[in-house]
C-alpha cells in the first residue's frame, strides 16, 4: 500500500464561498450520502427541489428551475427523455462519482454555455498529480433505515506521467415511513460506474478520457408511473496545455457524448392495474467546447467556442425514432481586469444561435434565434480587512426547453407560440473571513419579460408567457466562539410575482432556514442541527411548471437531527447520525401530487420521511 501525499488530496469539510458568490463544496462527505445530484444541492443555501418522494427528485435554485439551471457533468450537458422530468439531469449524477460542485449564481458567467438565469452547476472531477508512482482510493460503506445501504469506491493508480482512476457506487433503499407511521412509496436502486484516463506527457500538458454508465430504478407516490430504467452511458475527452507562450496562459479543448435511455412503466414496481402503461424515452447530447486564456499584466482574457447537438427519441416497433432536435453554436468572452491589489472588474459578453426542430408527425415546423447574454461585476477587497464585497448586473436570454416546447403539458401549438425568455437580473454581496468568524450575504432581484408559465387551471394544462420579477437572497455565518466549538447558520428566501396576472409566482419556496452548533476535537466531532421552514402562504393556486404546481398554501416545520464522526486514524473514519429526532410528520412546499393508485389525494403533498439513522465508515489510504 503506497502511501497518500498532501499534493494528491483535496478537502473541503464545509461550503465555500469564493469570488463574486461564487460557492464550492465536496460532493463526498461523511453524512449520510445524497442519493443524487438534486439531493446533494439541497444541502445548500438557496437550493430547494420538487419532491418526488425518496429520489430523483428536480432541483429548484432560487425559485428557478429546468434549463434556467445549467447543469454541466465533466464540462457536458446531460438531458432526460421523460416529458414530465421524472428523469431530471441530475438524476442521472451520482455525488459520489465527483470531487467538487461549483455554483456561479445568477448570470454571472459566460464560460460555459448559455447563460443561465438562475445560475451555472459545474459537477467536476480533479485531475491527479503524482510524483511518484502510487496507487490511493477512498472505500464508504453506508447502512441506514427503510433499507438505505450505499456502496462506494474510487481507486487510482499513476505516476507523474499519467494516471488511471476507477469509480463505481451503488445506492438503494425501500420505501420509507413518514412521521406518522404511514409508508411512502419510494423505493430506488441505483449503480453509476466509470473509468477515467489522464495522460501528462509534460507538466503543461494534460490528455483526458473518461467513460462513464449508470442504471437504476425508482418508484414514486407522487406519479401515475414509475421509473423503471435509468441508463446512462457518458463519454468526454479533455485536451489543455498551459503556457503556451508569454500571453497564452491556457488552451482547452472538451467533447463529450451523454445519452440517456428511460423506461416509465405503471407495472414493474406497483401493483399492476387493469390497463398497463408503458414508455421508453431518452436523448442523445453531442457537444464541443473550445477556449483560450490570453494574460498580460493585470488583464485575463478568455475567449472560445461551445456547440451542442441534442435529440430527444422515442423507442418505436421499429426502434428509436427522434421527435426533436436543437442545436446551438455559441461565441463567448470573458475580460478580467485587476485594477489594483483590492479591485477587479469582470465583464462578460456571449451569442448563441439556437435552431429547434420539430421531428414529431404532426411537424409543427423549425424555430430559430440569436440569443444574446452579457454582465458586468465589480469586485473589492478592503484594505486591511477580511471583507470583499461585489456587484454586478446580467442580461439573458433563454430559448424555450424541450418540456416547454414539445410536452404535451405545454399544449398544443407551443412549438411556435411560446417566447424566448428574457432576464436582466442584478446580483451584490460580501463576505467575511477571519481565525474566529466568517459571514456572507448575497441578495438579487430580476425581472423577466416572457417568464414561462404552467397553468393548470383549466382541463388542458399549457404553458404561456407573463411579465414576472422576484428577489431575494442567502446568507450565512460560522463563529468559533470557543475552543472545540462553532455554530453555523444559514437563510434563504426568495419571492417572486406575476405582474400580468397580479398574483404570486407559483412554485417558489418559503423561508428556510438552518442553524448547526459542533463540537470538534482532532478525533471526533459531533452537530446537533435544527432546521425551520415558514409556512408558504404566496402561492398561485393550479399555476407552476412541468413538473410541479401550487397545491395551496403549506404550513411550516422544523426538523432537529443529529451527526457525529469519529476518526480512527487519518485513514479510517466511522459517521453516525439520526434525522428527525423528533420523528416530525412534515412536507416540503415545492412537491408532487400524490398518486390515487397509492392512497394519495391528487392534491395532496407527499410526506417527508420520519425519524431515521444511518451509519457510514470511510477509509482512504
Amino acid at each position: 500500500m503506497f502511501p497518500l501525499h498532501a499534493e494528491d488530496t483535496i478537502t473541503v469539510k464545509a461550503v465555500s464561498l469564493q469570488d463574486a458568490g461564487k460557492l464550492v463544496t465536496a460532493t463526498k462527505a461523511p453524512s449520510l450520502t445524497a442519493s443524487d445530484g438534486a439531493g446533494l444541492l439541497t444541502t445548500l443555501p438557496g437550493f430547494n427541489q420538487i419532491r418526488n418522494g425518496g429520489s430523483n427528485g428536480d432541483p429548484v435554485m432560487r425559485g428557478m428551475f429546468g434549463s434556467r439551471l445549467n447543469i454541466l457533468a465533466d464540462g457536458g450537458n446531460l438531458q432526460g427523455g421523460c416529458g414530465s422530468r421524472m428523469d431530471a439531469p441530475t438524476s442521472y449524477i451520482s455525488p459520489n462519482s465527483f470531487d467538487l460542485l461549483e455554483v456561479v449564481k445568477g448570470p454571472q458567467t459566460v464560460l460555459w454555455g448559455p447563460m443561465a438565469s438562475a445560475g451555472t452547476l459545474l459537477f467536476e472531477r480533479l485531475p491527479e498529480h503524482f510524483t511518484q508512482p502510487a496507487i490511493k482510493g477512498d472505500i464508504s460503506l453506508l447502512h441506514g433505515s427503510y433499507g438505505r445501504s450505499d456502496q462506494a469506491i474510487s481507486l487510482v493508480a499513476g505516476s507523474q506521467a499519467g494516471w488511471l482512476r476507477a469509480d463505481a457506487n451503488r445506492s438503494q433503499a425501500k420505501d420509507y415511513k413518514a412521521g406518522d407511521g404511514s409508508v411512502v412509496p419510494s423505493l430506488w436502486r441505483k449503480w453509476n460506474a466509470g473509468v477515467t484516463l489522464g495522460w501528462t506527457p509534460t507538466d503543461n500538458d494534460l490528455v483526458e478520457l473518461s467513460v462513464n454508465g449508470g442504471d437504476g430504478e425508482a418508484r414514486y407516490a407522487g406519479r401515475g408511473m414509475d421509473g423503471a430504467k435509468f441508463l446512462r452511458k457518458s463519454v468526454a475527452l479533455k485536451i489543455e496545455k498551459n503556457d503556451v507562450s508569454e500571453h497564452i496562459r491556457k488552451l482547452s479543448w472538451r467533447s463529450y457524448y451523454n445519452s440517456t435511455d428511460h423506461v416509465m412503466d405503471n407495472f414493474s414496481l406497483r401493483q399492476p392495474p387493469m390497463m398497463k402503461m408503458s414508455s421508453q424515452v431518452g436523448s442523445v447530447v453531442y457537444g464541443s467546447r473550445f477556449s483560450m486564456e490570453w494574460e498580460q499584466d493585470n488583464t485575463l482574457l478568455t475567449s472560445g467556442f461551445d456547440a451542442q447537438l441534442n435529440q430527444h427519441r422515442k423507442k418505436q416497433p421499429q426502434g428509436w425514432q427522434a421527435d426533436a432536435e436543437t442545436r446551438q453554436l455559441g461565441l463567448f468572452t470573458e475580460w478580467q481586469q485587476s485594477l489594483d491589489d483590492d479591485n477587479k472588474i469582470v465583464v462578460g459578453g456571449r451569442v448563441d444561435n439556437i435552431y429547434a426542430n420539430d421531428l414529431r408527425p404532426t411537424r409543427e415546423g423549425r424555430r430559430q434565434s440569436w440569443l444574446p447574454g452579457t454582465f458586468a461585476r465589480y469586485e473589492h477587497r478592503f484594505p486591511d480587512t477580511h471583507v470583499m464585497a461585489w456587484s454586478g448586473v446580467g442580461y439573458t436570454e433563454r430559448f424555450p426547453d424541450y418540456w416547454e416546447l414539445f410536452s404535451g403539458k405545454a399544449g398544443s401549438q407551443s412549438f411556435q407560440r411560446l417566447k424566448n425568455e428574457k432576464t436582466l437580473q442584478w446580483d451584490t454581496g460580501v463576505e467575511y473571513r477571519s481565525e474566529s468568524i466568517d459571514y456572507w450575504l448575497s441578495a438579487w432581484v430580476n425581472k423577466v419579460n416572457d417568464y414561462i408559465l404552467f397553468d393548470y387551471s383549466t382541463p388542458v394544462s399549457q404553458a404561456t408567457n407573463v411579465e414576472a420579477w422576484t428577489l431575494g437572497g442567502e446568507a450565512g455565518v460560522g463563529w468559533r466562539f470557543a475552543p472545540n466549538w462553532k455554530f453555523a447558520g444559514s437563510v434563504a428566501y426568495t419571492r417572486g410575482e406575476n405582474l400580468s396576472q397580479h398574483r404570486p409566482l407559483p412554485q417558489l419556496p418559503p423561508l428556510d432556514g438552518k442553524v448547526e452548533l459542533t463540537y470538534a476535537t482532532d478525533k471526533w466531532n459531533t452537530t446537533l442541527s435544527w432546521r425551520a421552514v415558514a409556512a408558504q402562504t404566496r402561492v398561485a393556486q393550479d399555476q407552476g411548471n412541468v413538473t410541479g404546481r401550487d397545491h395551496g398554501y403549506s404550513p411550516g416545520f422544523s426538523v432537529v437531527s443529529l451527526s457525529a464522526n469519529y476518526h480512527f486514524t487519518n485513514n479510517l473514519e466511522l459517521g453516525v447520525g439520526i434525522d428527525n429526532i423528533l420523528n416530525k410528520q412534515y412536507s416540503e412546499h415545492l412537491n408532487g401530487a400524490g398518486n390515487k393508485q397509492f392512497g394519495f389525494s391528487s392534491n395532496q403533498r407527499i410526506p417527508e420521511p420520519g425519524r431515521s439513522g444511518w451509519i457510514n465508515i470511510g477509509y482512504k489510504f
